[in-house]
């Protein structure tokens, strides 16, 4: 089913979705289920599944460094599969341009198709480590708008070297990514909003936010995107604080404000345990607001870690 179809049918009432990545490799599925387990009973109606774009790893050999192109995190789509049939909920793979040619996409939402999945996350994605702003690749996509324009072409019975007929398209309900703080590399947030409405104008079914921790910014991002004239649904993702690092990590990483109110209780702890229950606690204060303000999906980045998002839903659902 459609992220849209969930949301319409739950009738004004607040789902929970959460967000995984896959285990580096070598590691084993296992390690994903033992995590997805405790927050099923919370009934997500839907998963997402990040994807990781390539990276380079240095080789020694006989002490000469060979520079090799890899990826750390591969198996989103196998990953979508396994966790569908498991727990027959849908999930959502991400649909990057770094790292992936638009012939590369095309076989990966083929592959989609074939497996019933019927939601996909379009995503420009981060540049590479050794890249100080993004590069597209070679044959790939500059823009997530470009993205969804391919993925929008897909379910037109548009491929990229020929046209099938319309009994055979593809059928994919398409999310996109959206900044209340604007995105890093954008010069206003009104410029920014202006490439979220292309996105949208390219086929784009529904929003889901950056984190954000004052739910004020996210609630002027709604009224800002509505007066621009975007009205599909807007999601918004929330991340509980785990560490005291994520003081300086998250404003780093992600261009984001952190209030001085949490800051304050932070810097307070004496340890990470106590830092992680600050998180738990200020993401329960902000999920209850943003449940009563009736927006339709809770998303939680999980990072693979679940005790924390359990113990945030089972406060506010």
């Amino acid at each position: 089913m459609k992220v849209t179809e969930h949301i319409g049918n739950a009738k004004g009432e607040t789902l929970f979705s959460f967000e995984i990545i896959p285990p580096v490799k070598g590691h084993n599925i296992q390690e994903l289920y033992d995590n997805i387990d405790p927050l099923m009973e919370f009934n997500p109606p839907f998963i997402d599944v990040t994807t990781s774009r390539e990276e380079y790893v240095y080789i020694d050999r006989d002490g000469l460094l060979d520079k090799k192109l890899t990826r750390m995190r591969p198996g989103t789509v196998g990953i979508c599969a396994s966790i569908k049939h498991k727990y027959n909920v849908d999930t959502i793979p991400h649909v990057l341009c770094g790292g992936f040619t638009k012939e590369e996409t095309e076989y990966l939402l083929i592959d989609c198709h074939y497996l019933g999945i019927q939601n996909v996350m379009a995503l420009r994605g981060d540049a590479m480590k050794e890249e100080k702003y993004f590069e597209p690749t070679s044959g790939g996509h500059a823009y997530a708008s470009d993205l969804v324009q391919q993925i929008h072409k897909l379910n037109c019975g548009e491929y990229l070297h020929e046209v099938v007929e319309r009994d055979h398209c593809a059928d994919f309900c398409i999310g996109v990514a959206g900044y209340p703080e604007k995105h890093m590399e954008a010069p206003s947030l009104q410029t920014d909003l202006k490439r979220l409405k292309q996105k949208v104008d390219e086929g784009a079914h529904y929003v889901v936010t950056q984190m954000f921790f004052d739910n004020k910014k996210y609630f002027e991002f709604v009224d800002a995107a509505r007066a621009a004239g975007i009205t599909v649904p807007i999601i918004p993702g929330i991340k509980p604080v785990a560490v005291k690092r994520h003081l300086q990590l998250l404003p780093q990483v992600f261009r984001i404000d952190l209030p001085q109110e949490l800051i304050d209780a932070v810097e307070a702890c004496k340890n990470n345990k106590q830092v992680r229950q600050v998180g738990i606690e200020w993401a329960i204060e902000q999920s209850r607001e943003l449940k009563q303000a009736g927006v339709p999906v809770l998303h939680y980045y999980s990072m693979g870690k679940s005790d924390n998002i359990k113990a945030i839903a089972e406060a506010v659902f």
